[in-house]
């Protein structure tokens, strides 16, 4: 497995506020960027969706610890196998830290080609949810 980790992020939130919408896919459906994905469907713990040029695929979470964890895993059709930890550390008093890690089973010639692209939307992918809370969601 090749892993990432996003750079750590700000979020000026509780952590029980974070961990209340991101483990729930339901809750997550106001975020999802419409121009991208299409037919979202969600559930508390899985989401499933159709992604221009891969088609239908989702997620599911697999694992929750409240206020802290939310470990996300493929459910469907992908190229390769991955997981995904969101982590929370609450620093003071609505300044709560997130970190993104992804570990993929990635294959020599998929390594060689996505590399780069794993770790640059990791970050963009922590900045984002960092800045949608930051908004108010």
């Amino acid at each position: 497995m090749t892993e990432f980790e996003s750079k750590i992020v700000s979020i000026r939130r509780t952590p029980e506020d974070i961990f209340r919408i991101l483990s729930d896919f339901r809750l997550l459906t106001p975020l999802v960027p419409q121009d991208k994905l299409e037919g979202w469907e969600a559930e508390e713990n899985c989401c499933h969706f159709n992604i221009k040029g891969i088609g239908q695929t989702g997620l599911k979470i697999i694992e929750k610890e409240p206020y802290k964890t939310v470990k996300i895993t493929g459910d469907g059709k992908l190229p390769f196998g991955f997981f995904l930890w969101i982590q929370l550390k609450e620093a003071a008093p609505y300044d709560t830290r997130m970190k993104l890690t992804l570990k993929a089973d990635l294959n020599v010639m998929f390594k060689m080609m996505l590399q780069k692209q794993l770790e640059e939307g990791i970050n963009m992918m922590a900045e984002q949810i960092a800045a949608a809370f930051n908004r108010g969601v």
